[in-house]
């Protein structure tokens, strides 16, 4: 048989379909997680992994979470299975709205939107907040995934220069003035990635920054809860000045567990119902039998939370008592009051990205400082989370990581 020029060409076109339009420039911009590539890598039970942010799984409340869903779905199974309102369950936004108001921070069940985790709550206040090339200002370093947030959004992220205290006030000053942002994202309490806390003072500095610049604060608080030693804080969100311009992101992953992926923001109304538009076109609500069960469980929550705190403080200890033998002379290194890790700085001869691949071959792993910076890294700092082992298994991991970085 003899091909027409036309039965060629579609025979051609048959065979070799158009190539499909590329994905958003936002997406190819945007990398994955290094923090979940390296728990990808490091997921072999042979491994102490220090580069994980995850609650010990043996310290979840098993029986007490079960019987908050059992109880529940006895009682109100209609409700529990049933669509929901995308503002959150009435009832566990009364009882976040109450912890709130008695930690200082009085707060209407209204003011809270519940989120699938709380790092839903931070896409959505990027997708309510942030056009392409606006100007965010963020810590130095910074939480992983709040730069891949602001990366999607096509954000401009700047980091303010800052001391072991966190963000300096002066140094906010001149890139308001400058660069003109629209907002600036925190974690003050007990930081990801280095474990530090923001002084009362300073916070309040900021806070009136925030008043008469017109600027936005996002306040990220997933390890308030987990505190060791010293006294509670204040949340920016309390300080005059605040009331309009602070959004208060909660969670209950570190505290009850984060299968559950539940979240809350408090934001000022006009926010908060943009924010609510924008959970509607991404997963019409949080589910609602575990916003149910999770409101159940309140009940007892901080007598479990008093049990975690006290084993992970003991971790804490632990890994600090063997940090000066696993590391090599010359490098400095935190203690945090709370939270989930510490941030440690090697002499500036070392590479903690580079010397990853041997420390694993060690079976002890890490996570580089470089990927938390959006600028500038410090290519000789690294994170440790001391949280998901047992002090025996972080004595065993630093004496790995000793020789790993031998």
């Amino acid at each position: 048989m003899t091909l027409t020029p036309a039965s060629a060409s579609a025979s051609a076109s048959a065979s070799a379909p158009a190539p499909l339009p590329p994905l958003a420039a936002r997406a190819r911009a945007v990398g994955g997680s290094p923090v979940r590539e390296i728990l990808a890598v490091t997921a072999r039970p042979e491994v102490i992994n220090f580069a994980g942010g995850l609650p010990a799984p043996e310290l979840f409340d098993r029986e007490g979470i079960a019987a908050a869903f059992r109880a529940v779905l006895a009682e109100a199974p209609e409700r529990a299975l049933q669509y929901s309102t995308t503002e959150g369950e009435p009832v566990l936004r009364r009882r976040l709205a109450d912890r709130l108001t008695a930690r200082g921070l009085p707060t209407a069940a209204d003011a809270l939107l519940v989120t699938t985790g709380s790092q839903q709550a931070l896409s959505l206040i990027a997708s309510a907040l942030i056009d392409p090339g606006d100007t965010i200002l963020v810590e130095s370093p910074c939480y992983l995934a709040a730069l891949q947030v602001f990366g999607l959004a096509g954000a401009r992220v700047l980091a303010v220069p800052g001391d072991e205290d966190g963000v300096d006030p002066a140094a906010l000053e001149e890139l308001v003035r400058t660069e003109r942002p629209k907002l600036l994202y925190l974690v003050p309490t007990f930081q990801n990635p280095t474990g530090r806390t923001m002084p009362a003072a300073r916070r309040a500095a900021l806070a009136d920054a925030a008043a008469r610049h017109g600027l936005w604060i996002v306040e990220d608080d997933p390890y308030g809860d987990l505190r060791y030693d010293g006294d509670h804080v204040p949340w920016i969100a309390s300080f005059p000045g605040a009331e309009d311009r602070v959004v208060l992101l909660g969670s209950l992953s570190k505290v009850m567990a984060p299968g559950l992926r539940l979240g809350w923001l408090r934001a000022p109304d006009g926010l908060r119902r943009a924010c609510t538009v924008a959970k509607q076109a991404a997963d019409l609500h949080t589910p609602t039998l575990n916003q149910l069960a999770a409101a159940r469980y309140l009940d007892v929550l901080d007598a479990h939370v008093a049990k975690v705190r006290a084993v992970y403080g003991e971790r804490r200890d632990a890994m600090l008592a063997g940090l000066a033998d696993a590391l090599p002379a010359g490098s400095t290194w935190n203690r945090p009051e709370g939270g989930m890790f510490l941030w440690a700085r090697l002499p500036s001869s070392y590479d903690t990205t580079a010397l990853l691949r041997r420390v694993v071959d060690h079976h002890v792993a890490y996570v580089p400082g470089e990927p938390f910076h959006a600028a500038d890294p410090d290519r000789s700092t690294l994170r440790l989370c001391f949280v998901t082992q047992t002090p025996e298994e972080i004595g065993e991991g630093l004496t790995r990581l000793a020789k790993g970085l031998a």
